[in-house]
């Protein structure tokens, strides 16, 4: 199926999480995977009226925050022994996550968390993940993108960030939260807030899945939405899968430019 799944596909690495890898549970792993795929496959994108609700206060201060991380990254980049700095400004934007998964400072496009721009370049990406000492863990061909998963962007929750280029430009960043002492109904409280934050902010948000899998050993559970913001697109999933008392959970907010 060549549905990109928006958790990043139960990735093998989150499957590993949910099942120790041992032989008996092989099956059931490559199980998770397909049925993942298939019920992600269910997503179908809609388009709707988007409203563009003025909030000065709360787009001032996103906008500070930016223009503070975006002078730490210039000193990152520039300077070799400026990393510190950098490093000091990421952890700046650690406000609630669900105000940070907007940093929208046009009401017309939202632009990429981190200070980073549309059609950045991999090379500018790069230098400024290496500033903020940020690990680059995989590098990935699909189709005609390239397709980086990146771990140690500091922010509370944030498990790993994967970012994608299409002809070495970025034209996507998925933020992928984890909680692992958080209750269901936490998880549920989050989406409630977001999805009202970004429902304010953006218009109400198009319902693109809601889907629960009960047919395998594994029961799966995936809700998401969208905003269409000018030329852009933000999408909130949450997904979790669940067999026996191993739980997975996860929030994802997906910027993407059209």
């Amino acid at each position: 199926m060549n549905k990109k799944c928006r958790v990043g596909a139960i990735s093998a690495q989150c499957c590993h999480q949910l099942l120790p890898c041992r032989p008996a549970n092989r099956l059931l792993l490559q199980r998770i995977v397909c049925a993942t795929d298939e019920l992600t496959g269910r997503v179908r994108a809609g388009n709707f009226s988007a409203r563009t609700a003025s909030d000065a206060r709360c787009e001032n201060e996103m906008q500070s925050m930016s223009e503070q991380l975006t002078r730490c990254q210039a000193k990152g980049v520039a300077n070799s022994t400026g990393p510190a700095m950098l490093r000091i400004g990421l952890a700046a934007v650690a406000v609630p996550f669900f105000l940070f998964a907007l940093c929208a400072l046009a009401a017309d496009e939202l632009v990429p968390p981190f200070g980073f721009r549309w059609n950045d370049s991999m090379a500018r990406v790069e230098a400024v993940l290496h500033g903020a000492k940020a690990k680059i863990t995989s590098r990935e061909k699909k189709q005609n993108r390239d397709v980086w998963t990146v771990e140690g962007l500091i922010h509370p929750g944030l498990k790993r960030t994967v970012f994608t280029f299409k002809q070495r430009s970025l034209v996507a960043v998925e933020l992928q939260y984890e909680y692992p002492d958080w209750s269901i109904e936490r998880y549920n409280q989050r989406m409630g807030e977001i999805r009202k934050y970004f429902d304010e902010k953006y218009g109400t948000g198009k319902l693109v899945s809601r889907a629960r899998d009960n047919d395998t050993e594994v029961i799966q559970t995936l809700v998401g939405y969208q905003w269409l913001v000018g030329g852009t697109m933000l999408e909130l999933f949450y997904f979790s899968a669940q067999h026996d008392s191993l739980v997975f959970r996860t929030i994802t907010v997906d910027y993407k430019a059209l």
